[in-house]
């Protein structure tokens, strides 16, 4: 009967573990988000086919790329400036009340914004819209709030030791989910359509994913309970307290079992260094501005000579991209267990330089992949620099960490954005008597800028 009753309660524990568990959350998401943003570009580049359909077949390509530019550097920036008035409220009151919180509310507005892109398609509403959507998205916390969330519960279930490979498998879980997503999401523009609306089943897929996330994060997931407890202590001290009496236990974990708080369990809080944390800090803003940057502007060249890709080729195209998770995870996995965190971001940094540079001058397709290849270890930096900074402050405090540090990373590339909106012109101007002689284009001159 004991025998019994311990099974029953390691299987309930179990359910409960599961439940605490942010991945489906994060891979379910990430699917949807890789259907929406090739679903927005294509339906982005079909709108202005169309209403610049009376231009000259020589001028119609430039004329369709600086309509694109220009709607995503006016997306973009609202995008990024609308979370900054709501955000950092919402992290507090996940902080204080409910980390749940930080989740749901830009679960939720995902779920109304991307609704917006589908009644675009099927009523014909101007592309304007999306701005609108942009707004709406943001004031709902945006990815700033729910990737600040993510990373707080991850580090929340995670021990001090552990926390740079479980940051990683929750940038492993998002890297593989946006690899199948791309993959499936050209194929789903071209062959799965109503009528002549291309992208309604490709974004109504994307809605039903976010619905089932916003109602998985709400009625299912637990928010794992650390503070004041230490629960893989507490669990594994339970069932060994229901399997064995305490008088069989070994004199170590019976003390240990009586000592009271966490620290005594294992090594104690580090004490917060100011100058390390805002080293951390200010070396993740300027590494995520570097990275948001170039791919902010790589979309935009993917669609015009001499790549001139289609829906099929962008889909793949971001699938290279979401495998650079994977190998950063490997990386990860494996460099952690010989080298130091400082010796790793600097490998990732390193990846990413590289693989950017090559790219700034990519003019055929498999050079494109041989600099993402290159690039493999380019995600390495910013979970590794999480784990390091989440090492500095009370676990109460993640959410509010998480935040601040993506705020200002977005700070920054917002920053980025309003100089491309004004390089990007003169790029072209500068370009443009070239561009009929030796076909080039300013994808290198930015990339290099």
């Amino acid at each position: 009967m004991l025998h019994g009753a311990a099974w029953g309660w390691r299987g309930g524990a179990a359910r409960m573990a599961v439940r605490t568990w942010i991945e489906p959350v994060v891979a379910g998401a990430q699917v949807a988000s890789s259907f929406y943003d090739t679903g927005l570009l294509l339906v982005v580049k079909n709108y202005y086919n169309r209403t610049n359909s009376t231009s000259p077949a020589h001028v119609l390509e430039d004329l369709q790329q600086k309509a694109v530019s220009d709607f995503y550097i006016i997306y973009n920036l609202v995008l990024g400036l609308s979370p900054l008035l709501t955000a950092y409220g919402l992290t507090k009151l996940g902080d204080k009340k409910n980390r749940k919180i930080t989740i749901c509310f830009p679960l939720l507005g995902y779920l109304v914004s991307r609704s917006l892109l589908l009644l675009l398609i099927l009523l014909g509403w101007p592309i304007e819209v999306m701005y609108g959507a942009a707004a709406l998205n943001g004031l709902t916390g945006g990815f700033t709030t729910y990737w600040a969330g993510v990373m707080a519960l991850g580090a929340l279930g995670s021990s001090e030791h552990r926390r740079s490979l479980r940051l990683i498998v929750i940038e492993l879980t998002y890297g593989m989910a946006g690899f199948l997503g791309s993959i499936a999401s050209g194929h789903i523009f071209i062959h799965s359509h109503i009528s002549y609306r291309q992208g309604t089943v490709l974004v109504a897929s994307s809605i039903a994913v976010y619905a089932f996330c916003f109602l998985y994060s709400f009625f299912v997931l637990k928010v794992p309970t650390t503070e004041g407890t230490c629960p893989a202590y507490t669990a594994h001290s339970k069932l060994k307290d229901i399997d064995q009496p305490d008088s069989q236990l070994p004199e170590d974990e019976r003390t240990a079992g009586s000592s009271g708080s966490c620290e005594d369990k294992g090594r104690g809080p580090l004490a917060p260094s100011k100058l390390i944390i805002a080293m951390l800090f200010i070396g993740a803003v300027l590494y995520d501005l570097a990275v948001v940057g170039a791919m902010d502007v790589l979309p935009l060249f993917l669609l015009k000579k001499p790549l001139s890709w289609g829906p099929v080729e962008i889909g793949y195209g971001n699938a290279a991209g979401y495998m650079i998770f994977i190998t950063s995870f490997l990386g990860v996995f494996v460099f952690s267990k010989y080298l130091r965190d400082t010796t790793m971001i600097i490998i990732g940094i390193l990846s990413f330089s590289v693989g950017i540079l090559i790219m700034a001058f990519v003019r055929r397709t498999f050079l494109f992949y041989v600099a993402r290849a290159i690039m493999l270890f380019a995600l390495i930096p910013l979970p590794t620099i999480r784990s390091l900074l989440s090492k500095h402050v009370q676990g109460s405090s993640y959410g509010d960490l998480f935040e601040l540090s993506r705020k200002g990373r977005l700070q920054f590339a917002i920053a980025g954005l309003l100089l491309l909106s004004e390089v990007l012109p003169v790029y072209t101007r500068r370009v443009q008597p070239h561009q009929q002689t030796s076909g080039w284009r300013p994808m290198a001159e930015i990339g290099a800028g």
